[in-house]
């Protein structure tokens, strides 16, 4: 079967496709024949190299796919079977067939759209549970940067259900911004020097909570808006800035924590699950709208990160096989 690999660091162009032996699955595991991939941009970063995250050569893509069960491992849980229509997250994803672990899927109905549908087992979940981690008040503000992304633009969503005051979100190019708009969100250029006067036009006495997967000067800057008990959530560092925050900066009540999903899996299973099943659930009702902005064929892997790496996609970008 084909799968991505990178056997150097750089750009879009060390993407390649391999051929490679089907994987068995383990205890505990499935696999799943893909029939669409949604892409992660902290693979970007990863492929690029140089990073505190490197991984050993030759290199994967993570991702989520959604596909049916062509096999079982032992150990799954009761009620997995062969032929179900699932989604998860996967360490080797941009493949023909790909090993999930069966604990955590999302169950797909048969009728869905297959690109729209990569959000449910872990960007859709990882959205909410970064909203929930903030305790964003009702009346609160809150500040969501790179709100057009995979990510972002479903926390967008999702923090309207909290009954929030203002909702504000960063990007850094015009039609991005308008995209945030849309959404029905203040949009912020984060290329604009001033940015945060910005936010504080819109939030004077500060903002409630921070979800930031930026890191660096971004994350120094988004502390200092917050205002006394507000909550700052990091749950990456894109520009492989790892934030360091000064014990000084939180004598004014404020508290930083940190969120990844697989953490949050191992800490709290049944937690976990139930967050997939409610995003799964408000995607359904059609409170939450994924924006898929582009589909490639797995073939065509290179054109997905050459998009990502220029920031100009909104929502996601979805490989087929």
């Amino acid at each position: 079967m084909r799968a991505v690999r990178y056997h150097r660091h750089g750009g879009p162009d060390v993407l390649q496709l391999d051929e490679v032996a089907v994987p068995e699955p383990g205890p505990g595991q499935v696999r799943i024949r893909a029939e669409a991939i949604g892409a992660n941009a902290i693979d970007t970063v990863l492929r690029r190299g140089g990073t505190p995250w490197d991984r050993p050569l030759p290199g994967m893509l993570t991702g989520e796919v959604i596909g049916r069960i062509t096999a079982i491992g032992p150990d799954v849980p009761t009620g997995v079977a062969i032929g179900q229509r699932v989604g998860s997250l996967a360490e080797d994803a941009f493949a023909d067939e790909v090993l999930a672990d069966a604990a955590f899927l999302a169950a797909i109905p048969d009728d869905a759209d297959a690109a729209e549908a990569t959000m449910m087992p872990m960007t859709g979940p990882l959205a909410y549970r970064l909203l929930e981690t903030a305790q964003l008040p009702a009346g609160g503000t809150v500040l969501i940067h790179s709100a057009a992304g995979t990510i972002g633009h479903l926390a967008v969503q999702l923090a309207r259900s909290y009954d929030p005051r203002t909702i504000i979100g960063t990007a850094s190019s015009p039609h991005r911004l308008d995209f945030i708009r849309s959404l029905g969100a203040e949009a912020v250029d984060l290329t604009d020097p001033d940015w945060p006067a910005k936010v504080r036009e819109l939030a004077p006495d500060g903002v409630n909570a921070v979800l930031d997967a930026v890191g660096g000067k971004v994350f120094e800057e988004g502390l200092g808006l917050l205002r006394p008990l507000g909550t700052m959530v990091t749950y990456g560092a894109i520009t492989t800035e790892l934030p360091a925050v000064p014990a000084g900066a939180l004598f004014g009540f404020k508290t930083v924590t940190g969120v990844a999903i697989m953490g949050w899996r191992g800490a709290r299973p049944d937690a976990a699950r139930a967050d997939i099943a409610e995003v799964t659930r408000r995607w359904q009702s059609g409170e939450l709208r994924p924006s898929v902005h582009a589909t490639h064929p797995l073939a065509d892997v290179t054109k997905i990160h050459e998009a990502l790496d220029a920031r100009t996609s909104l929502g996601r970008l979805v490989a087929t096989p």
